[in-house]
């Protein structure tokens, strides 16, 4: 290691040594930049529209024109792959920050303050926490696609995803940061900074959060795949985008149907599901072992 490596650094230029050293986990990062500069430039890259239809070339095997072949109205499976990636990666990434920042909040908040604050507070999580997951997710999605808030289509998806998934999500991180800091509030440091004329918000943010951001960084990372996961669950009851849009769960739904008789129509968004889901779990495990303060 280098000299500069042994020098005392910060939590992130330390975490950074580490996480570079960690080649799964650096190789999985690059595949998730590589899978969402694709998801932003769509439109671009894809060699066909994603509602381009090809009538005389309907349910096409994978050929040197048509990479994934084509599905059941003659569109080029490879463009609505790509096209499929804007959906299932904004949902899953954007969901997870927004449920870190209310949930983190949330729990920070409560554990922090603690006593009868902390507990109203804790039940109102506990009652949400009762609810099954989809039961949930179904009835978000169900009441605001019932309002007219939006007239095109696609956005009004995805901000109905995004505001069902945001409400289930936030809810583990809440609890789970709430019990760290209540765990590290008690110790040497904290007591330290207090005594010192601290204020309350100022421990949370420079002495609490870095040294809880390994579990943080851990649920976060597997609450990421799990949206998509989600994500193409609704899509797959038809709940979520709807066709001739397109995400990787229409597109699973849509190869369901077919996949005896022409099984490339699953295929590709069922590998396009699995390999993201395992980059994200395999950086959220890099990441974790990377800012663990007690691996330094």
């Amino acid at each position: 290691m280098s000299s500069r490596a042994l020098k005392g650094h910060s939590l992130w230029y330390g975490g950074w040594l580490r996480l570079k050293r960690n080649k799964v986990a650096v190789f999985s990062g690059i595949y998730i930049c590589i899978l969402c500069l694709i998801a932003l430039f769509a439109y671009q890259i894809s060699p066909y529209a994603f509602d381009e239809q090809y009538m005389d070339r309907i349910l096409e095997s994978p050929n040197l024109v048509h990479w994934l072949g084509t599905d059941s109205l003659g569109r080029d499976m490879l463009s609505r792959l790509i096209h499929g990636a804007r959906m299932s990666m904004a949902v899953g990434i954007i969901t997870a920050i927004i449920s870190l920042i209310v949930g983190a909040s949330y729990g920070a908040v409560a554990g922090w303050i603690g006593g009868r604050v902390d507990a109203i507070m804790m039940r109102f999580v506990d009652l949400l926490y009762s609810v099954p997951t989809l039961v949930l997710l179904i009835l978000v999605k169900v009441v605001f696609d019932s309002m007219p808030l939006f007239t095109n289509p696609e956005l009004k998806a995805l901000t109905g995803m995004l505001l069902a998934l945001s409400v289930v999500g936030w809810v583990t991180l809440a609890r789970m940061v709430r019990g760290q800091v209540l765990q590290v509030k008690q110790l040497t440091y904290v007591e330290s900074a207090r005594a010192l004329g601290a204020s309350g918000g100022r421990i949370v943010l420079r002495h609490i959060f870095p040294n809880i951001l390994g579990p943080i960084i851990v649920v976060l990372t597997f609450q990421i795949p799990s949206n998509i996961l989600y994500e193409s669950f609704l899509s797959f009851l038809g709940l979520g985008l709807q066709p001739p849009f397109s995400s990787w769960g229409v597109l699973a739904n849509e190869g369901w149907r077919s996949l005896r008789s022409y099984p490339h129509l699953i295929i590709s968004p069922g590998l396009a599901l699995f390999t993201a889901m395992l980059a994200f779990n395999l950086l959220g495990d890099g990441l974790r072992d990377a800012f663990d303060p007690q691996s330094r």
